[in-house]
């Protein structure tokens, strides 16, 4: 019988999992899927080592599983497929470490505690990151569980990269640039050697492109600044979120246009990005196809505030040796891909089309002074090394 960790990735309507076998201090993918649509029309299918789906389930939509139903069937399915696997600990993606956290954690009662806390920080995120630890608690007391924070990889920065200039009393109460997507750019930057020493050891600017967006610039693997701040809406236009704004805006939809606090939210996060300038979708694969000039207008909006953020990240190093493209745009979107690099000639990089459309890790030509690499995120990797080495050590 072999060792085996979950992962767990939970957002406001899904669940994703991933169950790796452990053997010979080595991890491997053994099952992934994901509960989606937990408010109603949710479907639930998982996949084995090879990608092929070994089954499927739904429910009725008078009956959606919430998040307690979801992890109670996800619990109960894999007692009957772990087969020769034993379950030995869970770890879980979580968004918000706030000042606390800066590194994995195990959990306790008091851990979890200390992350429902730090819920005004995360409002749409937090809550559900904490449910399937209070889940798997409650159903499994004694199997260890640890916590990943998205935001822990940016500690690195400096106090001044992780300042806004607020009187120091909001800082000091925690009003500060936190950065996240620090999971995916934390594979990055382990990867990142063997495919390109240079990059990995010099000035790279990782591109995370997907329905939440962030740019973060790393000197030799360590975060040096990034575009997210205080919350995972400031920074690129994303799928729902805006982005960067103008807080005079802000006010002015309260004084003016009468919006409500929570009106603001819902606007900022929900309605905005590539759904609110396009009006058509929030998909990249959909605006792409679209013939609607709204649709392309969104998406060249998307590229050229990737290229100003690209502009200030080099800045931020003074200089650049290398981009990766990483995420489900990043990854799988030839089109914005050369778009952003055609932004990023005048630092030097000249793009491959040939290479860029054929799906080449590298994308960048021989004589460019800048690399450009796209490398698959891997964020659940992390979370299952996190936890290895915490039940090891």
């Amino acid at each position: 019988m072999s060792d085996a960790i979950l992962v767990i990735n939970a957002g406001s309507s899904s669940i994703k999992f991933s169950l790796f076998a452990l053997e010979q201090d080595l991890l491997s993918v053994a099952l992934s899927g994901l509960i989606e649509e937990l408010g109603g029309n949710a479907r639930f299918v998982a996949r084995d080592a090879q990608n092929h789906v070994v089954d499927e389930h739904r429910w009725a939509d008078d009956a959606p599983p919430g998040h307690a139903g979801a992890m109670q069937f996800l619990r109960e399915w894999l007692g009957l497929h772990l087969g020769s696997l034993r379950l030995i600990g869970v770890g879980h993606r979580i968004v918000h470490g706030g000042t606390r956290f800066a590194r994995p954690m195990r959990v306790t009662g008091s851990t979890v505690a200390a992350l429902e806390a730090l819920t005004p920080l995360a409002p749409l995120h937090q809550p559900y990151n904490v449910l399937p630890i209070k889940a798997v608690l409650q159903a499994m007391p004694d199997l260890p569980q640890v916590a990943c924070f998205d935001t822990a990889f940016h500690r690195s920065q400096s106090k001044i990269a992780q300042m806004y200039a607020l009187p120091r009393k909001l800082t000091d109460a925690g009003i500060r640039r936190y950065g996240f997507h620090g999971l995916s750019f934390e594979h990055i930057a382990s990867v990142l050697p063997s495919y390109d020493g240079k990059a990995a050891a010099g000035k790279t600017v990782v591109l995370h492109l997907g329905n939440g967006a962030s740019m973060c610039a790393m000197n030799a693997g360590r975060s040096v600044a990034a575009t997210t701040g205080f919350s995972a809406v400031e920074g690129l236009p994303m799928g729902t979120r805006c982005g960067s704004l103008d807080p005079g805006v802000l006010l002015y939809l309260q004084d003016e246009m009468k919006l409500t606090a929570r009106d603001v939210e819902r606007l900022l996060y929900k309605e905005s990005g590539l759904l609110g300038v396009s009006g058509v979708s929030s998909d990249m694969r959909v605006l792409q196809s679209s013939g609607n000039p709204d649709a392309h207008e969104a998406i060249e909006l998307f590229c050229y505030r990737i290229g100003r953020e690209l502009g200030s990240l080099a800045a931020a190093l003074g200089g650049l040796d290398a981009i990766v493209f990483t995420g489900g745009i990043g990854e799988h979107s030839a089109p914005v891909r050369e778009q952003v690099c055609q932004h990023a000639r005048w630092l030097g990089l000249l793009i491959d089309s040939a290479a860029n459309k054929s799906g080449a890790p590298c994308i960048s030509r021989a004589d460019s002074t800048v690399a450009a690499w796209v490398i698959p995120a891997n964020e659940e990797l992390v979370i299952a090394r996190h936890t290895k080495e915490l039940l090891q050590s």
